[in-house]
């Protein structure tokens, strides 16, 4: 593994359940988290410790997602639906009650919203009308992560029944099915530069797949227990998973290459499972949330 350099810059504190959403804002100098105590909490990459409050809802947020042209964060609200915050005006600006399921993605495309539930099922929204457009029933099984594909006009599906399943974005048509993991899929991205397709799960291993054909074309096993998510760095050079067994890895994106492991013993990291991570493009850092109700943010010298 070559001398990558990471440092903890800060923890920070203040949602008081497990903490399971995190989306850049469209000012990427700013996040979002959201949790089980129902909470979302805007946070300042310059000025981290002091949270703000932007929502309080009565189950927990497991998605969030930000329009970053229309300058919108979309909550996804267990058994509920979808709160839309004016992150201008700092306010609500509607709502829509879509499900009485747990929501896992949420997902923005041009005018309309995807949301992923645990039904199976993707609603799509349309954004200037606030209403509910489709309905499609993909799967018995959850449907757990999104990933767009926007020069191809594709969303990538990882569902609890094992399969990534792509579809047309404007048509909604079905495309491909991929099937190679063994368990549930938590972890969906394409490459932001390559032909690439990047998932893992519960079966604790990454798969790459051409983005072009589907076909897979490489296979690691890349964690002790289940993947949580995965996020490019945005130049494509590299990516970083974390996992349930309380670590995080960074990769080379073309060679599939461990680089470093990011874990308590060694950095103080996270003493339970990580859940989600964002690399971001403000300034390179890494941003952690975990079920130790705590957010890390990392530098990381490469």
């Amino acid at each position: 593994m070559t001398k990558i350099q990471v440092t903890k810059l800060h923890t920070l504190t203040g949602h008081n359940d497990c903490i399971y959403a995190l989306a850049e804002g469209f000012d990427p100098q700013f996040f979002y988290t959201g949790s089980g105590d129902g909470m979302v909490v805007e946070w300042d990459l310059l000025n981290p410790k002091d949270g703000k409050l932007i929502a309080k809802l009565p189950h927990s947020v497991y998605a969030l997602e930000v329009d970053k042209e229309k300058k919108l964060l979309f909550i996804g609200h267990n058994f509920e639906g979808i709160h839309v915050i004016d992150l201008q005006e700092n306010k609500e600006i509607w709502s829509l009650k879509i499900t009485d399921q747990s929501i896992f993605d949420i997902k923005v495309y041009e005018n309309e919203v995807f949301v992923a539930t645990g039904d199976g099922v993707i609603s799509i929204i349309d954004i200037k009308e606030r209403s509910l457009k489709k309905h499609l029933k993909l799967s018995s099984k959850s449907a757990r992560v999104m990933t767009i594909d926007k020069a191809k006009k594709q969303l990538a599906i990882g569902f609890s029944d094992h399969s990534v399943k792509i579809i047309d974005i404007v048509n909604y048509t079905p495309l491909h099915l991929l099937n190679g993991h063994s368990n549930s899929v938590f972890a969906l991205a394409y490459s932001p530069t390559q032909d690439v397709l990047v998932s893992g799960g519960r079966d604790a291993s990454l798969k790459f797949w051409n983005s072009n054909t589907y076909e897979q074309t490489n296979k690691v096993i890349a964690h002790m227990f289940a993947i949580n998510y995965l996020s490019f760095r945005e130049d494509g050079m590299f990516f970083i998973t974390c996992s349930m067994d309380k670590s995080m890895k960074i990769w080379d994106a073309n060679e599939h290459k461990l680089l470093k492991v990011i874990d308590k013993a060694r950095h103080a990291g996270h003493g339970t499972s990580i859940n989600k991570v964002l690399w971001s493009t403000f300034n390179q850092s890494i941003i952690s949330i975990s079920d130790d109700r705590s957010i890390s943010i990392w530098k990381v010298d490469i």
